[in-house]
């Protein structure tokens, strides 16, 4: 008998041992509270296998939900929603965010009751509205994620009081104004505001940064000297803001940098020649600012286990063809300035020289609204006599659809950003496209599509361009006809090359051609993504994260295509060659399907001609698929048998693990790459393939799954590990 209790027991222990047993059971309270944060979040995907019987504490891990307890309660809660945000929102696709019943102060009336919270993750919900400062009832918070939605207003100064926060990441929302000063939060390793309408002045941070992220902000001010404290700094991406003045030296020779991207601002004069780098430095990008002289020797070129980007400033070394002239940047620097501190009034100004300024500043309001109104009325009276001169369809003015209200807490970043530095759409005359083109002169020939002709030409204001000559073969009603320019006229996005306008010129006795029409596109001189990839000079740029930056811009792009105008364009040409770089990198579609009526007989309305195709839509997935594994692996494909032949030896490297997969990597990305980024790319590139077109992918799972790919690299990236595994 004794015998066996004692074997009794050895089995009670080793069932123990074997079976982990819960910390606890979660309390009900906090149980309640998640269901009410399922309430408050309207119910989403992830959250929706939820029920009474759910033991929260032992949920599967998974990138898009984790929730963690100790001691019966709750320490962290990450959420990971498949939403639209600011930075990836198209015109015309509807409202992204949560329902108008949705309450921002609800939500963190809720989450602040979990009171051992540490880590808290909310992602791509559509949460909208500020954050409240009841935010500060947070008293463990160790990490705060609410990257990807549509929080608007100024960040809360209560943060500045977490004491134990490691990590604030707030990106691609819809923040304003300055940013707390967060200089008296000693533990805090990564900051990322990146994508929001922050500034002008520079931040206050804290000095133990690791990470520091502030791109595509509205930041205006000099780069403040007190970095030079930060000597456990890593990462530092400010780019894309407005920052002028000199770009210090030291930045280059902090002590753990390895991390620079200062592009796309406005920084101005020249670096030591005796500027020195950090042993760890491996990505410098300097590029589209306002920089003369001569690089450092330290960055001045390229190397192995380094990559410098300085083109389209004023420098004198490199490629000259990728440099302003030096009066470019001395004109542009002289018309900048930093952002100056208000000063606090000075007590006791005379009230007449007040009355006497407003009175001033009155007088010249009116003198200059006059003026306006003079310039209005004669450009409006110029604009109808040209119109006169035009064909009877050149009469009719392309008019927008009518816009319904714009909510503000929905206004997305690209309906602000899609069209940046491009000139209104315009209908242009014959002459001005036969002076653009030099009469069409073969020296400016570019070559034939399928939909038209191309030729170069340049506008009377400099700028070059592309003008496809479309022969339509019949007549065409004007209204059918203005039906098309409708949508031609919405073609302009950050991630096309976008359409500047068009000219239709009608021909009464030609026999054959009834109808000629002029597209004008932006010019993108950058080249191509095929020549990035097989140009081993441009090729060194496209590391592994600029190329999934192209490809989530051309995913962008597709979208727009398909959802951002009504009806949506689909079958678009979406090959390698037809990817087109800019200065920045930025990708832009290039002959894709232009909506009008090419064929005889094609007087149908526009939405029966461009849904004609039900699998077009699937094949713009499947060649994005073809897309990425080109730009996975540095190989170019021509025939199917040798993308065939690739995607299979994709599959049976992802079977055999991360050594086999980074065999058959581009070996010019090696080391530039999380292996958990490049599995799921190429996972999902694989699905794109499918050779069951109802299996593929839409093109919001591509943008998602593309932006979690990212999500992990930025990740990996951000803690230390760039270029480790060279």
């Amino acid at each position: 008998m004794e015998t066996s209790r004692v074997g009794f027991c050895l089995l009670l222990c080793t069932i123990f041992m074997v079976v982990p047993v819960s910390i606890g059971q979660l309390t009900s309270t906090e149980t309640r509270l998640l269901f009410q944060v399922q309430k408050l979040l309207e119910y989403p995907e992830v959250l929706q296998g939820w029920t009474k019987w759910t033991n929260f504490c032992y949920l599967p891990h998974s990138p898009s939900l984790k929730i963690v307890c100790a001691n019966s309660r709750v320490t962290e809660i990450t959420i990971v929603g498949n939403r639209s945000s600011p930075a990836n929102v198209v015109p015309g696709s509807g409202p992204q965010g949560l329902s108008g019943k949705f309450s921002m102060d609800s939500l963190f009336t809720a989450l602040t009751k979990f009171s051992s919270l540490r880590v808290l993750s909310l992602v791509s919900l559509g949460l909208w509205g500020p954050l409240p400062p009841k935010i500060n009832r947070f008293h463990s918070l160790q990490a705060l994620n609410m990257t990807s939605n549509f929080i608007s207003g100024r960040i809360p100064k209560q943060i500045a009081s977490f004491q134990n926060l490691t990590s604030l990441v707030l990106a691609d929302n819809l923040f304003n104004g300055s940013v707390p000063d967060l200089t008296g939060l000693p533990l805090l390793k990564v900051v990322n505001l990146g994508g929001n309408l922050l500034g002008p002045q520079f931040p206050s941070l804290s000095q133990s940064l690791v990470s520091i992220t502030l791109s595509n902000n509205s930041f205006r001010s000099q780069i403040p000297s007190g970095l030079k404290k930060f000597n456990q700094l890593q990462r530092l991406d400010i780019s894309s803001n407005r920052l002028v003045g000199p770009l210090p030296s030291f930045l280059f020779s902090l002590a753990s940098i390895q991390y620079l991207n200062l592009a796309q601002n406005q920084l101005s004069g020249a670096l030591a020649s005796t500027t020195g780098c950090s042993n760890n430095l491996s990505f410098v990008d300097i590029s589209n600012n306002l920089l003369i002289g001569k690089l450092p020797s330290c960055i001045g070129s390229n190397s192995r286990n380094k990559t410098v980007i300085s083109s389209w400033n004023c420098l004198s070394t490199g490629n000259s063809n990728r440099q302003h002239p030096y009066s470019f940047c001395n004109k542009e620097a002289l018309a900048v300035k930093p952002v100056e501190s208000k000063e606090q009034e000075e007590p006791g100004i005379n009230l007449g020289l007040i009355l006497g300024i407003i009175g001033g500043v009155v007088a010249i309001a009116g003198a200059i609204a006059l003026l306006m109104f003079v310039i209005i009325r004669r450009s409006r009276t110029t604009e109808d006599a040209n119109y006169d001169e035009r064909s009877i369809v050149d009469k009719m003015s392309v008019r927008s659809s009518p816009k319904p209200p714009i909510d503000s807490r929905r206004v997305p970043q690209t309906m602000r950003s899609a069209a940046i530095g491009l000139p209104r759409y315009r209908v242009f005359s014959l002459e001005e496209i036969e002076d653009a083109t030099n009469n069409f002169n073969p020296s400016n020939f570019m070559g034939e599509g399928s939909q038209g002709q191309l030729y170069k030409g340049w506008l009377v204001d400099g700028s070059l361009v592309v003008v496809k000559c479309l022969k339509l073969k019949q007549k065409h009603a004007p209204q059918n006809l203005i039906q098309h320019m409708e949508v031609l006229s919405k073609l302009r996005h950050r991630h096309l090359v976008s359409v500047l306008g068009h000219c239709i010129v009608t021909y009464q006795d030609h026999p054959n051609v009834a109808t000629t029409v002029f597209v004008v596109f932006e010019h993108i001189s950058n080249g191509s993504l095929r020549e990035h990839l097989t140009d081993w000079k441009k090729k060194e740029i496209l590391k592994w994260p600029q190329r999934m930056a192209i490809t989530i811009g051309a995913a962008r792009g597709v979208q727009f295509l398909h959802t951002g105008i009504s009806p949506g364009i689909y079958g678009n040409d979406l090959k390698i060659d037809n990817i087109l770089l800019d200065e920045t990198l930025t990708p832009k579609i290039s002959n894709y399907n232009i909506p009008l009526p090419l064929k005889t007989g094609s007087e149908s309305p526009l939405s029966n001609r461009l849904s004609s195709d039900e699998n077009a839509e699937k094949e713009d997935i499947y060649q994005l698929g073809v897309l990425l594994l080109q730009v996975i692996t540095g190989k170019l494909v021509t025939f199917s048998n040798e993308l065939d032949g690739l995607k299979l030896e994709l599959e049976k490297c992802l079977a055999e693990g991360p050594s086999k997969l980074r065999g058959v990597i581009d070996p010019s990305i090696r080391g530039t790459f999380a292996d958990e980024s490049m599995k799921t790319t190429v996972e999902f590139a694989i699905n794109c393939l499918s050779k069951d077109s109802t299996k593929r992918p839409s093109i919001e799972d591509v943008l998602w799954n593309l932006q979690y790919s990212i999500q992990v690299q930025e990740g990996w990236a951000s803690s230390g590990n760039l270029a480790t595994h060279m």
